[in-house]
């Protein structure tokens, strides 16, 4: 089969330029070039994709560094790896070269030696993934698929290239459900019966690398599918989640789409993924999943927000009182708790204070109660939120009635500390 029509139709023609002339490059060296894994399955899928993976049987850091220098792009090396990656803005692109892998023990990163494609691509996870366009000139266009991916993606099924795969890397088993969901394929018999047997297996994987499937499972389209169907089949220990909780998941997630841009959306999953849990839940999660700073510390403020969250319940709440509920919360951990709230006066005031009340502020500056005669210091600070606060209340509009109020603050300041000041004279 060849691809090369369906390239031109697929790619931008920007990318189009830069692969010709690394298959160009590739073959003045005496080098053969490919597209491999995702970029070659969603061509044939009709889904956008535009990270491109090449394999080079020969030196991909050479390669890349010839065309970042040609493009004027940055480009990032790993040595260790033989890999590089090229930035274009609309599209990157990874160079690697062709290699074989072996595993010294389950879990453990692979050992990696220089190999050919047909090598390269039988180390891969799936079939689906282990196909390759030829970019080499004499075959430009040619499907590589020593592994029958394309009779997989016909037959809509997700299969692993040995008996040893999740075994060797357990991190197979979350990518095996991420793809079943994102493409609405199913497992193959083997592949399930495998997956099912090892999923204790994940245990050997690193909390790093779990932690880096998690983020791709959040940057899907439809995170929680992935996240419920490994819930039943057992493979998200951490987050035991009940079929109550995988329906609650679902409606909560969808909830957040339509009220929030794709691009934010994987630290509000995140938060409303661990928003059922207890502090002791959230503690192994963080452990698991190697969280800290001030990633770790937005799930602690989620947790925290929802242990305090009946205090927006009052009925006679005012906008102030509002505001100082909220305002040291991460907008994040408000936006999940609005959205995991069934609540209604719960969820309104913390949209009020989302859209509203945190975006307030006095016309009012240092300067100006320096020149009411109000010194800098403990008394302006004091001044200054008392003056917020009657903005969010709706007594105050203008620069003028704030510094009206601010003095008349000041006088009664003044006329409080001189009856304290009496009456320890007595």
């Amino acid at each position: 089969m060849n691809l090369s029509k369906d390239m031109e139709g697929y790619l931008p023609r920007a990318a189009l330029e830069v692969v010709w002339r690394i298959s160009k490059g590739a073959s003045q060296c005496g080098e053969r070039v490919y597209l491999v894994g995702g970029v070659a399955r969603d061509l044939l899928l009709g889904r956008p994709n535009f990270d491109l993976d090449l394999v080079i049987e020969g030196d991909a850091i050479a390669l890349a560094q010839q065309i970042a220098e040609l493009f004027s792009v940055r480009t990032s090396v790993y040595s260790k790896f033989g890999t590089a990656k090229l930035n274009f803005g609309s599209f990157t692109i990874d160079l690697a070269m062709a290699r074989n892998e072996s595993y010294t023990k389950p879990g453990a990163l692979p050992d990696v030696s220089p190999g050919t494609l047909e090598e390269d691509l039988f180390r891969r996870d799936f079939s689906i993934n282990a196909m390759a366009i030829s970019l080499v000139p004499d075959s430009y266009g040619e499907l590589v698929d020593p592994c029958h991916g394309l009779k997989d993606l016909r037959r809509r099924v997700i299969r692993i290239l040995h008996h040893e795969s999740f075994c060797d890397d357990a991190t197979r088993i979350w990518r095996a459900i991420r793809y079943e969901q994102r493409l609405n394929f199913k497992l193959e018999r083997e592949t399930s019966r495998s997956l099912k047997e090892n999923v204790a297996m994940l245990n050997t994987i690193s909390n790093d690398r779990i932690r880096h499937e998690l983020n791709l499972i959040l940057r899907e389209e439809y995170p929680e599918r992935t996240l419920c169907r490994l819930s039943e089949l057992h493979a998200l220990p951490e987050i035991n989640l009940s079929l109550e909780e995988r329906a609650w998941l679902a409606r909560k997630f969808q909830e957040a789409r339509f009220q929030y841009k794709a691009g934010s959306l994987a630290q509000l999953y995140l938060c409303l993924l661990i928003y059922p849990l207890t502090q002791e839940g959230l503690t192994r999660v963080l452990h698991r999943f190697n969280m800290h700073g001030r990633r770790a510390q937005i799930l602690r403020e989620t947790l925290n927000l929802k242990a305090n969250i009946f205090l927006l319940e009052g009925q006679m709440l005012k906008r102030s009182e509002i505001y100082h509920l909220l305002k040291n919360y991460p907008q994040v951990v408000l936006q999940a708790g609005a959205i995991a709230s069934d609540v209604e006066a719960i969820r309104s005031r913390l949209n009020l204070f989302l859209s509203e009340l945190r975006l307030v502020a006095i016309c009012s500056t240092g300067d100006d109660l320096v020149r009411l005669g109000i010194p800098p210091g403990l008394e302006m600070g004091e001044i200054l939120e008392q003056l917020l606060d009657a903005k969010l209340d709706g007594k105050v509009k203008t620069l003028v009635e704030e510094e009206e109020l601010a003095t008349e603050l000041k006088t009664t300041r003044a006329g409080t500390l001189r009856a304290r000041h009496r009456k320890s004279r007595i």
